[in-house]
């Protein structure tokens, strides 16, 4: 049983520290050993006297994002009653549900002496008599200190010191729709910002969908109207291979969500990546392994960078005898020939490649002499016949029609995110329709396919 003065001291420290506030109230969950949640909270509480306008807060599902983003509202209302808050939500329920857990919580009724609730913390924070909307609400003392709103919702005649955004988009269909992503934004432009009293902060947590959702613009546009943002960004599955918290999303129940929801949207929803899947050429990703299994032949395509701005893309990859092929490496780079000629005559030699096939068009010729004589000479490498080709066929229909095939038979490192980013990057977000950055990875990868489909096969 804990005495009065120990009480005291975890009252006291409460109000003081926004995460002492959560473990107060949940230490199950708020545990000192969940970094993520302590970092969060004092990012959290560090940001209301900070020089900076807006927050952001990127954080994976089941993460206790609006758990903490409630929690916050009740600790701040705690502090400063005066505090005007507006939350914005994809929509009225969850707006409706949000406000109600707050209202709740500081209306809480001791239940035993033992337990603590808001009023022990903060005893002169009351719902003003009589105001009976779950919606907008005010304390004590007050006007209006509370609204919550929507999309769909208004925010007529209400000013806020702090706005607070959580989680806007439903779900993948409203994530990929260009009409609803610019109405989020010109919600929260129109209607949001020109709540916000002079002064006023603004954060927004949220789970990633898309580049341009509503976190994204507010990351690249708010910049360019003066606001100071602030970025927090925790991803579930960590650099080193470990997860944000092992005990709310293990790595093997992380590993089965990707491959139920795909790639893409874990990317986005988990490790705070978007990949925009509309339009995207390889909609259905690709195969990946783990092991490898007997190849009949070793090859290797090589796409020599045109332009300055292009890249060179050298694929080396295994076949199978049932005609498919394993990813083994990649040089993907905009380094000048000066680097990518022994660049790629050590992934050659490196990989035991059998036979290597470079594009002869715009000094492809000369960069494939260089090359075999770098590799002869430097590496003493002599396993390897390269060959050179004109391509004269459309890039872009060659790349088409090709789509297919890899999907279904180009087999990826699971890991190749991490190990080849850039290329990585190119090939999932190379769109069907429209002018595409670059195409020298998706060219490079059309080439595996070109060649795996050949009738007359290649000379080994």
């Amino acid at each position: 049983m804990m005495n009065e003065i120990t009480l005291g001291a975890m009252v006291e420290l409460a109000r003081r520290d926004f995460f002492e506030y959560c473990h107060l109230k949940a230490p199950d969950f708020y545990k000192y050993s969940r970094k993520f949640l302590t970092d969060m909270a004092d990012e959290l509480q560090t940001f209301l006297d900070s020089e900076d306008d807006v927050l952001v807060i990127n954080e994976p599902p089941r993460h206790g994002k609006s758990r903490t983003a409630g929690n916050f509202v009740e600790w701040i209302l705690g502090n400063d009653p005066k505090k005007k808050i507006m939350l914005g939500s994809y929509n009225e329920t969850l707006s409706t549900r949000f406000s109600k857990n707050v209202r709740n919580a500081i209306q809480e009724v001791k239940a035993s002496a033992e337990r603590l609730v808001y009023s022990d913390v903060f005893p002169e924070t009351k719902i003003k008599y009589g105001d009976a909307s779950v919606n907008l609400w005010s304390l004590e003392g007050t006007d209006t200190s509370y609204l919550a709103t929507s999309p769909g919702g208004t925010a007529t005649g209400f000013g806020a010191d702090i706005i607070l955004i959580d989680d806007v988009i439903k779900n993948a269909l409203e994530a990929n729709n260009a009409n609803v992503l610019e109405g989020h934004w010109d919600w929260f432009t129109n209607t949001m910002l020109s709540r916000l009293e002079t002064g006023g902060k603004i954060i927004i947590i949220m789970t990633r969908w898309h580049s341009n959702d509503l976190a994204g613009r507010a990351l690249k546009e708010l910049p360019d109207l003066g606001y100071k943002v602030k970025h927090i960004n925790m991803k579930a599955l960590q650099d080193d291979g470990t997860m944000l918290c092992e005990e709310v999303l293990s790595r093997e129940e992380y590993d089965r969500k990707t491959r139920a929801m795909g790639a893409d949207i874990a990317a986005a929803n988990y490790q705070q990546e978007p990949i925009d899947i509309k339009g995207k050429l390889y909609s259905n990703g690709f195969k990946t392994y783990t092991s490898l299994p007997t190849f009949k032949r070793v090859s290797n395509y090589v796409d020599t960078a045109d332009k300055g701005s292009d890249y060179l893309c050298s694929l080396v990859y295994g076949e199978t005898m049932d005609n498919q092929a394993y990813l083994l490496d990649v040089l993907y780079t905009k380094e000048d020939m000066a680097k990518t000629e022994p660049q790629t005559a050590e992934q050659l030699a490196r990989n035991r490649v059998n036979y290597s096939k470079i594009e002869g068009n715009n000094g492809g010729e000369g960069f494939a002499r260089s090359v075999e004589r770098h590799m002869k000479q430097e590496l003493k490498w002599n396993g390897t016949v390269v060959d050179t080709f004109h391509q004269s066929n459309n890039k872009q229909a060659r790349i088409l029609a090709n789509a297919t095939w890899l999907m279904e038979n180009l087999y990826m490192p699971e890991n190749w995110r991490d190990r080849w980013p850039d290329y990585y990057k190119a090939m999932n977000t190379y769109q069907k329709e429209g002018k595409n950055t670059n195409d020298d990875a998706p060219d490079a990868t059309t080439g595996i396919a070109e060649e795996m489909n050949k009738q007359d096969g290649w000379l080994y």
